[in-house]
């Protein structure tokens, strides 16, 4: 591994830890909040997160993917996973998403600008998500092919 993905694993791995932690503290607020359920999502969406992140970072060494590309998938997938506690957490303090999440946010409906916010945020975090998971893919399998005689 060279120092370049030596340093985005870290940062994979950095990234996870803390989103774990921010995951456990949600946890501890999470029924207090105006809509507890979504507050539980936060706390979910922290620690599974955060455990994807530090299991990919763990895993790096099996991507290969040209400098550039390696630093977009840690942009892509830092914003996305951290975008996707913070989404959750700001439905459930604002008591917002029954238009987006109907089953976790069922009932709790606020300011067009907050569900509009909330709703923003959870789709480009997806889009987000899944190019940073295909770019993921795209570097595992150049690192399967390498070394197979064409």
């Amino acid at each position: 591994m060279d120092a370049n993905e030596d340093r985005i694993a870290r940062r994979l791995m950095v990234l996870g830890a803390v989103l774990v932690m921010l995951g456990l503290l949600t946890g501890f607020a999470s029924g207090s909040l105006a809509n507890p359920r979504m507050g539980l999502v936060a706390h979910l969406e922290g620690l599974m997160n955060g455990t994807l992140m530090l299991a990919l970072g763990a895993g790096w060494s099996r991507v290969r993917l040209p400098a550039g590309q390696a630093r977009a998938t840690f942009v892509l997938l830092a914003f996305g996973t951290t975008a996707n506690w913070a989404a959750t957490l700001l439905a459930a303090v604002w008591g917002v998403g029954g238009q987006t999440m109907p089953i976790t946010a069922a009932g709790y409906t606020g300011p067009v600008w907050q569900e509009s916010f909330v709703s923003a945020l959870l789709v480009v975090l997806s889009l987000a998500m899944v190019a940073g998971f295909a770019l993921v893919i795209k570097g595992l399998l150049a690192r399967a092919s390498e070394g197979r005689a064409p």
